[in-house]
């Protein structure tokens, strides 16, 4: 079946048609150390001391990193072929069965196709499936039907799932081990490929439902997630030569949201809160931020960074980027008006 159901390798013959300007689907800048592949290596250093953990996919091992665990453990991968809906299903089984499995697809497969299935046989059941789900938000220049822009929206509201949306490397190989730590299902938002390493100055270790402040500032508070966190970072280091001092506090877990450490922070007087997330502005990291400080009655003055409530464009991402506010001129720019 696993053979029957890869796609072809076009990184040779096929490369020079495919070209286009979607296919530029970094995140990281030029500049910018990367680590290859960190969900595939952190899950195979798990499986080492974890036999129980299994790793399946919806004919997308190559584009979640998953083929790296293949290749390491070819008896404990599981290829579903194109069919979510079944890889949702028995990754259930398997999890009743005791095994922990790993499960990777698109987020938006995940999210629209797979839904009914992850919320039956998976979370009011609260099993022990972990779903890594690959080009979360603007990740890719595809188009609609890639984009998952969505997908917190999606599985916010469905009880017993926690929601992880990891800004960095380093982040995605400590996120590993306690999604399986933790008993439960897990949906974690996958960057995969070359990706950054931004969090290990700031001495950071990641830890389920808990945000942390990487740097502090009097001026502006961000209160990001995800490749946000990366991009909030650098936009505090230039702002500061303006004189405008911003604080970073990184929300890596969307549910359970760190409500105590969110009040604390936004509750400082004399701050711009601004929420930035690589997601929807309907439904997201922003929306649950401000329904805490309502609910703690906290008045801060509000912004939200995000994209916008639309079908998004195809293209190149760093021109998407910057078209829909998610890169550091864009967050920069955006930030000094509100000022």
């Amino acid at each position: 079946m696993r053979d029957k159901y890869r796609r072809p390798d076009l990184s040779q013959s096929g490369a020079a048609r495919l070209r286009t300007s979607a296919m530029i689907a970094s995140i990281a800048d030029a500049q910018d150390e990367t680590r290859q592949a960190p969900f595939g290596e952190a899950l195979v250093k798990l499986a080492a001391e974890r036999p129980e953990v299994v790793g399946m996919t919806a004919d997308l091992a190559k584009y979640t990193d998953l083929h790296v665990f293949a290749k390491a453990y070819p008896d404990r991968f599981y290829q579903m072929g194109m069919a979510e809906q079944l890889l949702m299903g028995a990754a259930a089984g398997l999890a009743r069965e005791g095994f922990i499995p790993f499960a990777t697809t698109y987020a938006v497969f995940a999210s629209r196709r797979a839904y009914d299935f992850i919320a039956m046989a998976i979370a009011e059941e609260n099993l022990n499936v972990k779903i890594a789900c690959a080009l979360p938000g603007l990740t890719t220049g595809y188009g609609p039907s890639h984009q998952a822009t969505e997908d917190l929206a999606i599985f916010r509201g469905m009880p017993n799932l926690t929601i992880i949306d990891p800004c960095d490397a380093l982040e995605i190989e400590q996120a590993v081990p306690a999604m399986a730590d933790h008993a439960g299902p897990v949906y974690m938002r996958l960057l995969r490929g070359k990706v950054p390493v931004v969090l290990d100055r700031y001495d950071y270790r990641f830890e389920i439902g808990r945000a942390k402040r990487l740097v502090d500032g009097s001026d502006v508070l961000f209160i990001s997630s995800g490749l946000m966190t990366m991009r909030v970072l650098k936009a505090a280091e230039r702002l500061a030569t303006d004189r405008i001092s911003a604080a970073v506090l990184h929300v890596p877990t969307i549910k359970p949201l760190d409500e105590a450490t969110i009040v604390a922070e936004a509750g400082k007087p004399g701050r711009l809160v601004v929420v930035a997330e690589n997601h929807s502005i309907v439904g997201g990291l922003g929306e649950a931020v401000a329904g805490v400080l309502m609910r703690n009655g906290i008045a801060a003055r509000f912004r939200q960074i995000a994209l916008p409530d639309a079908f998004l464009d195809a293209g190149a991402l760093p021109t998407l980027h910057d078209r829909y506010g998610l890169s550091v001129d864009a967050v920069m720019t955006t930030v000094k008006a509100w000022l």
